[in-house]
């Protein structure tokens, strides 16, 4: 199945998996998916990911484990919302000053930028700027 945009595609399989309280969520691998899910687990928002090879020769999934808090029953996942910034057909720069805050800081803002994929906070530190992939709170 062809994906015009790959990252929301991401999104949005890890937003079902939550609401579905799954544990672990599939999809296509790619390198900035592997960048996203990077972060994802540096500021905790995942418990982790790997790429495994798939069925298909030369086609690689990435699984990402969704992180949850509290018991069997009262338990809630530590994302709760995932929000897709720049699209495909309408592209989202920033300017260093300009980098948006999440939820006053309790989110993360993650950046395409010319030294790679980062968090807005990294982004702001380095002082570039660049594309503004997505949020998450």
């Amino acid at each position: 199945m062809s994906v015009n945009d790959p990252i929301a595609d991401m999104l949005t399989r890890i937003r079902n998996g939550v609401m579905a309280s799954q544990s672990v969520v599939a999809m296509p691998h790619s390198k900035i998916k592997a960048e996203i899910a990077r972060i994802l687990k540096e500021e905790g928002f995942i418990e982790g990911y790997e790429v495994v090879e798939s069925d298909k020769p030369g086609m690689q999934t990435l699984r990402v484990k969704i992180k949850y808090i509290g018991e069997r029953r009262e338990r809630s996942a530590v994302i709760t919302g995932l929000e897709r910034v720049s699209r495909p057909g309408r592209r989202v720069y920033t300017q260093k000053t300009d980098i948006p805050w999440v939820l006053a800081g309790m989110g993360i803002a993650i950046l395409s930028t010319p030294k790679g994929v980062m968090t807005g906070q990294r982004a702001r530190q380095l002082g570039i700027g660049g594309e503004v992939l997505c949020k998450v709170w």
